[in-house]
């Protein structure tokens, strides 16, 4: 983080001076324009009246041309200024980044070049999309010919366009999408018709005593959400009492707190990308975050490695010479190890629930089904000694806890 920003710094540095640049070259272009103005009406007049040119004329004509050049000179000078804080952000980037990250790894570890390229490009693409910039996801898909069905953009296409009227304060094409999509969205456990209903109805009430008709009308679309919210919808029916009064006086107030649109547009997100299959965060962003995270784990590693001639060490595409430990944001699947086996359950060997509640992996399931079938099998087997084992150490815990809740 101290190095981005240092960064950051000089990257200040130089947006600040693009603005007093930008400012004083308009500035004087403006009282430049406005001079050479004034002396073309006097010409335009001399010229109309048929008299030759005076040589005062012509000594302002002179000063004229001399502040031109002079008003060029320092300006471009001034824009050579800027370069030079340019290429310290360059240096600056070079002072604190490891230029040869891309060598963390060997190229035996990679897909090859174009399979990284076509990732990459994807990878920007959909993050473009996500974030709503269109017109530049299409450009990129243009100048790299790459592919993108149409079923892939409709997504993202419909996700900002609705995203757009909420931060517009328009509610229309969220609550259609929302009642089209009810079942499923019911079926996740989501509130979003609801918070979006009752938005509209604040929406209403914010109109004063002359939309007490149109609100209560409206407050028939409640009634599905009765069971659930009951809570809420009192509050919001009991703010009809102060609407005459006025409600940013009375204690309704909240309701009219603008941060409701930020958390619908929120919620909006998070439930559409769940129904749509699309992640609230794009991969390159995650990617990019965890990133920030390991390589300086893993440029330390490298450098270990070179340093003990430990050739080897890292040849798997799938994992990590070392556990790099990225936060709880970055977890998105559990992992469960078998306290059987010890070992990591996977799609070949999923997690499996016995009946006394106990969940081991099917591998070690199968040993102590084996174990108890062949009858020749030592009973110290090690699997089976450590299940038992196991089992024996949650009963006594479950046996002891009962004992002290009886006390």
């Amino acid at each position: 983080m101290e190095q981005c920003e240092s960064v950051e710094r000089e990257v200040d540095k130089v947006l600040q001076k693009f603005l007093t640049y930008g400012q004083h070259c308009e500035q004087s272009l403006e009282e430049l324009l406005h001079y050479v103005g004034q002396l073309r009406a006097e010409l335009a007049s001399a010229a109309l009246q048929g008299t030759p040119l005076s040589a005062t004329l012509s000594l302002v004509m002179s000063q004229c041309c001399r502040k031109i050049k002079d008003t060029v000179q320092k300006l471009a000078s001034d824009h050579k200024d800027i370069h030079s804080s340019v290429s310290r952000v360059g240096k600056a980037i070079d002072r604190n980044f490891d230029s040869e990250v891309c060598g963390v790894v060997s190229d035996a570890v990679w897909d090859s070049r174009e399979k990284q390229q076509q990732i990459l490009q994807m990878a920007i693409v959909e993050h473009l999309y996500q974030q709503g910039m269109l017109s530049v996801a299409e450009e990129l898909c243009q100048e790299s010919t790459l592919n993108v069905d149409l079923d892939f953009k409709q997504p993202f296409l419909e996700l900002n366009r609705i995203l757009e009227a909420l931060h517009k304060h328009d509610l229309g094409p969220a609550l259609e999408w929302a009642i089209s999509h009810r079942q499923r969205l019911l079926e996740l456990n989501s509130s979003l018709e609801f918070k979006l209903h009752r938005l509209y109805f604040i929406h209403l009430l914010a109109g004063g005593p002359d939309k007490q008709l149109e609100a209560l009308s409206y407050a028939r679309h409640f009634q599905p959400f009765a069971r659930l919210h009951q809570r809420e919808i009192q509050v919001m029916m009991g703010s009809l009492v102060y609407l005459r009064l006025g409600l940013e006086k009375s204690p309704y107030c909240h309701l009219l707190d603008t941060s409701h649109w930020a958390e619908i547009c929120e919620t909006f997100t998070r439930d559409a990308c769940s129904l749509l299959g699309l992640s609230v965060e794009s991969p390159l962003s995650v990617s990019f975050a965890s990133g920030c995270v390991a390589l300086p784990v893993l440029m330390n590693i490298k450098a270990v490695i070179e340093q003990r001639q430990c050739t080897g060490v890292w040849s798997h595409k799938d994992e990590l010479p070392i556990e790099i430990e990225l936060g709880m944001k970055c977890w998105y699947h559990s992992v469960f190890a078998c306290p059987i086996l010890r070992q990591q359950t996977s799609d070949s060997n999923p997690p499996i629930k016995l009946i006394c509640g106990h969940v081991i992996s099917r591998d070690a399931l199968n040993k102590l089904i084996n174990g108890g079938k062949e009858e020749e099998k030592p009973a110290t087997d090690s699997s089976h000694f450590s299940l038992s084992i196991y089992f024996l150490h949650t009963s006594f815990l479950k046996l002891t806890a009962r004992k002290l809740n009886r006390k």
